[in-house]
């Protein structure tokens, strides 16, 4: 694959996910320190977008995802809603985990905290990052193998194509649920403000390069991170390969859980499910409250969505399979 690229190309490759991910997190620490915290980081957050979005013109890794598939609007809608949530008076959407952590983190702080503030902070946020990190994982676990979950987050894998302004595409009950699981701990742990907002800045610019459509090489960085090759896999139709790398930030739960998945080949291409999910922002919101759109989502007719097909079709748990039997699996597509 990288016959004809010159040396420039290959080294601008290679270094484009650690500038990046540094630059947001330089961008971020001086936005802390602003007297407009929050507005300040949406200001960074947006640069390193369309710093994002200007790669993915100059070094796509897939030219088919250039094409406009006629969501850009939901994308940036449903990103606004759910990321930005009380902020929509800065008209960007990444901080509504620093938003309410700002609110709720002195209300929630138990008082038998244990929470070690007298450690180093950049140890402090690596230790919230793995804590919260184990949060998302069973979060974002249960939304690919429980059906009642699955019904919100088919939104977001529903997308054909992955780039820069689909990162924020989540259904809204969708993320509040992983919020819960990965906030609400470090809450009762009593984490002092500063670790949220260092790991919501972490999961902001993990999350966009994440979702890139630019031609980066990780190597090595696979190991610790959820990169763009690793969610590239998460978000095949094939369910031996999407039922892997859930994780957010960072992969050490897929690696302890069994869930990790990187093969030599180049990941898929063609992505999305075979279910349909609604037009239109609004209605996109509220197709999985109703039994006909539950269904639509599904991609079944009423009278085949059995529990043996729902068990076929949904994201299951694959990481113990064989090759011979995940190369059997390869048949299936999404629902």
């Amino acid at each position: 694959m990288n016959e004809g690229k010159s040396a420039l190309y290959m080294a601008t490759s290679w270094a484009l996910w650690p500038t990046i991910f540094a630059a947001g997190l330089i961008g971020a620490g001086w936005a802390f320190h602003t007297g407009a915290p929050l507005l300040s980081f949406n200001v960074v957050y947006l640069s390193i977008v369309a710093v994002i979005a200007g790669f993915e013109r100059l070094m796509p890794y897939e030219h088919e995802w250039l094409k406009h598939d006629g969501e850009t609007f939901n994308d940036i809608a449903h990103t606004l809603l759910t990321k930005g949530g009380v902020q929509l008076a800065a008209a960007v959407g990444a901080s509504a985990p620093m938003a309410f952590a700002t609110v709720a983190q002195p209300v929630l702080t138990s008082p038998m905290a244990t929470w070690p503030d007298h450690w180093p902070l950049v140890v402090q946020v690596g230790l919230g990052l793995i804590i919260a990190e184990f949060g998302l994982y069973l979060a974002h676990r249960a939304a690919h193998e429980i059906i009642s979950l699955w019904r919100f987050h088919a939104l977001h894998h529903s997308v054909e194509r992955l780039w820069v302004v689909n990162t924020g595409r989540f259904h809204v009950v969708d993320s509040l649920f992983k919020i819960a699981l990965s906030q609400v701990p470090l809450y009762l742990l009593g984490a002092p403000l500063a670790v949220f907002l260092w790991i919501s800045a972490v999961t902001a610019f993990i999350g966009l390069l994440t979702h890139c459509n630019m031609d980066v090489r990780t190597g090595p960085l696979d190991l610790i991170f959820s990169t763009p090759r690793l969610h590239r896999w998460h978000h095949s139709k094939v369910l031996a390969e999407g039922n892997t790398n859930y994780g957010e930030n960072l992969v050490l739960w897929d690696q302890l859980f069994g869930t990790y998945f990187n093969p030599a080949r180049r990941p898929p291409a063609e992505i999305g499910i075979s279910g349909r999910i609604a037009e239109g922002f609004v209605a996109q919101l509220v197709q999985p409250f109703s039994a006909k759109g539950f269904r639509q989502i599904l991609g079944r007719k009423p009278a085949s969505v059995t529990k043996a097909t729902i068990s076929a079709n949904l994201y299951l748990d694959h990481a113990s399979r064989t090759e011979p039997e995940l190369d059997e699996d390869r048949s299936f597509t999404r629902s």
